[in-house]
């Protein structure tokens, strides 16, 4: 089936579409987690997280941010400034939504 005839005129995909191929590499990926876990010990993985943090308490810039990410968890984008207007004022019109839905919901 060609790119239009598997679409509707509207742009949605045509009953019987098969879709996409999906993740071609899952599989390949999966058998090397699998590898990975099977090679790797317990006391390999907490040896690797004591030098981690030897590096991390010797000044290593990159070893103490993995450190911090694994810990206590990435630190959240900081607001851009120039859109700060902008976004406040998409929440409001997000959470007014939401009332209406809950509102309408409750109604129902």
């Amino acid at each position: 089936m060609n790119e239009l005839a598997s679409r509707r005129s509207n742009g949605r995909f045509a009953k019987g579409n098969p879709g996409g191929p999906g993740n071609p590499f899952a599989r390949q990926v999966a058998n090397l987690r699998r590898l990975i876990l099977e090679a790797v010990t317990e006391e390999d993985l907490r040896e690797i997280v004591r030098a981690l943090v030897e590096r991390a308490k010797g000044g290593d810039i990159a070893a103490i941010r993995e450190v911090l990410n694994r810990v206590a968890g990435k630190a959240p984008e900081s607001p851009d400034p120039d859109r700060l207007e902008l976004d406040e004022i998409k929440l409001r019109a997000d959470i007014a939504e939401a009332k209406e839905d809950e509102a309408w919901q409750e109604s129902a």
